[in-house]
C-alpha cells in the first residue's frame, strides 16, 4: 500500500480570493516504511504573502522571485501522487488550495489524480474529541521532537506527520482470517497458513522503547495509570 503525506505553505488562508501555494511536500511510506523518495518544490506564487502567512513559514518573495511557477511542476506532483492514497493533516485546507491552481491551470481536481485523501484532523478529532489536535499537540502527545520546527516548512511537516500518522494508527495492523473455514492467517506470499504455525516474536529493547512512550502518552491523557499500565501491571 503506497500513503503519500502531504502538506502546502501559502501565501494566505484563502485561495478564491488570490492566495497562492508556495510550497508543497510529500513524504511516500509504503506498507508503513519510510522509503525517502520524497516530492518537495518551492514556488512563485507572482504575490507578496500576508504578513500572517510570512510570520509562519518564513518564505519571502526574495526567496521565491526565482523558484518555478505551478504550471512547471504540476505535471511533476500528479505523477508522484498518482493512485497514491494522499494523507493530509486538515485536508479541506490544502486540498481546496490544490483544487485552484489545478482549475486554473485546467486540470481536473486533485482528487481526481490520487486513490484517497485520508484527514488525520478528523481521525484525531475522533480519536480525542475535546482535545488539541494539531499537529504539534500530537507530536507532544505521542512523544514525537519537534524541537527543531521554529518555522512551518511543508516538508518537515509532512515528515512529522508520517510519524504521527504511524504512532496513531499502531496496533492497526492485525491478522487476516479465513472466515470461510478454519481460522488462520496469510503468509507473506498471502498463503494462508494455520494459526498454530504462527510464531510468537518477543520484541527488542527498542520496540519495548516505544511501548513505554505510548503508554506514557495514554498516562498523561488521563492523569494517571491508563487501563493498560494497569493491565501490564495484573
Amino acid at each position: 500500500m503506497r500513503q503519500i503525506f502531504l502538506d502546502t505553505e501559502t501565501t494566505g488562508l484563502n485561495p478564491r480570493t488570490g492566495d497562492r501555494v508556495i510550497e508543497i511536500g510529500c513524504v511516500e511510506l509504503v506498507n508503513r516504511q519510510l522509503t525517502g523518495n520524497n516530492f518537495h518544490r518551492y514556488i512563485n506564487p507572482e504575490r507578496e504573502s500576508d504578513p500572517g502567512a510570512l510570520a509562519v513559514h518564513g518564505l519571502t518573495s526574495d526567496f521565491l522571485s526565482d523558484k518555478p511557477k505551478f504550471a512547471a511542476v504540476i505535471a511533476e506532483l500528479c505523477a508522484f501522487v498518482a493512485n497514491a492514497e494522499i494523507i493530509i493533516h486538515n485536508a479541506p485546507f490544502d486540498v481546496g488550495f490544490l483544487d485552484v491552481e489545478f482549475e486554473k491551470l485546467g486540470y481536473p481536481s486533485f482528487k481526481e489524480h490520487v486513490n484517497k485523501i485520508s484527514d488525520t484532523l478528523q481521525q484525531a478529532k475522533e480519536l480525542y474529541p475535546g482535545k488539541r489536535n494539531s499537529l504539534d499537540a500530537l507530536c507532544e502527545r505521542y512523544g514525537i521532537s519537534n524541537a527543531h520546527r521554529t518555522l512551518h516548512g511543508a516538508l518537515l511537516d509532512a515528515e512529522l506527520l508520517a510519524e504521527v500518522y504511524l504512532a496513531m494508527t499502531r496496533g492497526q495492523d492485525s491478522l487476516t482470517m479465513d472466515l470461510g473455514g478454519a481460522a488462520g492467517a496469510l503468509d507473506g506470499s498471502g498463503k494462508a497458513i494455520a494459526i498454530a504455525d504462527i510464531l510468537v516474536v518477543q520484541p527488542n529493547e527498542a520496540e519495548l522503547a516505544a511501548h513505554e512512550v505510548v503508554l506514557k502518552s495514554l498516562d498523561k491523557e488521563v492523569k494517571g495509570q491508563s487501563l493498560w499500565r494497569q493491565l501490564t501491571l495484573t
